[in-house]
């Protein structure tokens, strides 16, 4: 007869088994632990960020605007009339270049030459006239020292003399005056430059001081342009400097033509003014290019490119290099441990696609220019230097276009 179990009793086999089951899986767990190690290295963390870096070196910066202007003529002059007169004929083409002292009109000369014949008359009279003087004169003062006549005729003579001095000078004053005149008949171009447009045709009546035309020096060329009131400061800062170190110069000048090339002739700043224009806030301000060609024309459109100011031990990295701190502008650089520093920095402006940093870096640094937007202070990175400044803009750009590229991952996430 077969005996049953008692109720509440566990069968000592299978106890056991179930202790052995409990061992043999504790062991395996710690078994693989062993073999593979925690991940993300040593400390159980992520591998270091990989960035790329730059070496900077200080260097003399020249920082150069560029400002909007207006070519002028360096002289523009009206040619006007002198004296009255039917204008008879114009001796120039419009538009053509003339030299100093050519001819440009002639004013009807036959008024003028008779009042030169009369005045020349006059002055011949008043000759006469001082020819008989002196000859009373010498006459009454030899009888004086002989005492032949009295001291009253010897006063009248010479009273005649004297006067008629004056009235041969007189009319001496009288020809030059006629004479004079009559040169002015002819217009002449006070300077050399390109001749604009006749005011009034052949067989107009002019009168003294009418306007016939005008003429425009054009070598040298002026243009005229504005300085913003900070880059006018700069450049009466940097004169005061070069002036008190002996060495004052005119800051020199590019002209930039409508076409968008540069003009082959340098030019000088030689005008900045000491007023700001309250309307605009700016400064006016002019440079002078040679133009003997006349490949510059007055009312052209142009561009001036100027030296404002020179920046001395200063650094150029690529403006996506920079980033916005807590307390401003800051950059990443890597120490020698391979760890990120934020590092606030002091900006200039950005030149030829390069930004200006004039304090808070150090000769030899290496500063992150690609992989900082993922940065923190302190965090460890594995570092690769790339050469040139044009390889460190591409990596900025690439690294700025990773990250807007990683915006929409984000979102999607």
């Amino acid at each position: 007869m077969r005996l049953a179990p008692r109720a509440g009793v566990t069968p000592i086999r299978t106890l056991l088994l179930a202790g052995l089951i409990s061992v043999g899986l504790a062991a395996c767990g710690q078994n693989g632990e062993d073999e593979e190690g925690p991940p993300g290295g040593e400390a159980g963390g992520p591998p270091p960020t990989t960035v790329s870096v730059i070496s900077v070196e200080p260097r003399d910066v020249e920082v150069v605007q560029e400002y909007a202007g207006r070519a002028r003529g360096s002289r523009e002059v009206e040619v006007r009339a002198r004296v009255e007169g039917i204008l008879q004929e114009r001796l120039y083409t419009e538009g053509q270049m003339v030299e100093e002292g050519e001819a440009l009109f002639r004013i009807d000369r036959e008024p003028y030459e008779i009042a030169l014949r009369r005045a020349e008359a006059e002055r011949a009279n008043a000759q006469a006239d001082l020819n008989q003087a002196r000859r009373e004169w010498q006459r009454i003062s030899s009888l004086f020292d002989q005492n032949a006549v009295s001291e009253r005729e010897r006063d009248t003579a010479l009273s005649g003399r004297e006067l008629a001095e004056a009235r041969y000078a007189l009319a001496d004053a009288g020809v030059a005056d006629a004479q004079l005149n009559l040169d002015y008949t002819e217009v002449t171009a006070p300077l050399a430059g390109v001749t604009g447009l006749e005011s009034f045709p052949e067989g107009s009546l002019i009168d003294r001081g009418q306007l016939l035309t005008s003429v425009t020096q054009q070598d040298p060329i002026h243009v005229r342009f504005s300085l913003p009131e900070n880059d006018a400061a700069l450049q009466r800062t940097a004169r005061r400097a070069m002036a008190a170190s002996g060495a004052e110069s005119p800051r020199e000048a590019t002209l930039i033509l409508p076409d968008g090339s540069d003009y082959e002739q340098a030019g000088q700043v030689d005008f900045t003014d000491s007023t700001i224009d309250p309307r605009t806030g700016s400064v006016s301000a002019r440079a002078v290019f040679p133009n003997p060609d006349g490949e510059v024309v007055p009312g052209q459109f142009v561009r001036v490119r100027v030296v404002v100011q020179t920046l001395e031990d200063a650094f150029l990295i690529p403006p996506q290099s920079v980033g916005q701190g807590v307390d401003g502008p800051q950059v990443f650089v890597v120490d020698d441990e391979n760890k990120a520093q934020a590092r606030s920095v002091q900006l200039g402006p950005v030149q030829q696609g390069q930004q200006i940093i004039i304090d808070g870096l150090e000769r030899g640094e290496r500063v992150v220019v690609n992989g900082q937007v993922a940065l923190q202070d302190g965090m460890d990175v594995s570092a690769s230097e790339v050469e040139d400044d044009e390889e460190a803009a591409e990596e900025a750009e690439q690294s700025a276009f990773d990250a807007e590229q990683q915006v929409p991952d984000d979102e999607e996430a």
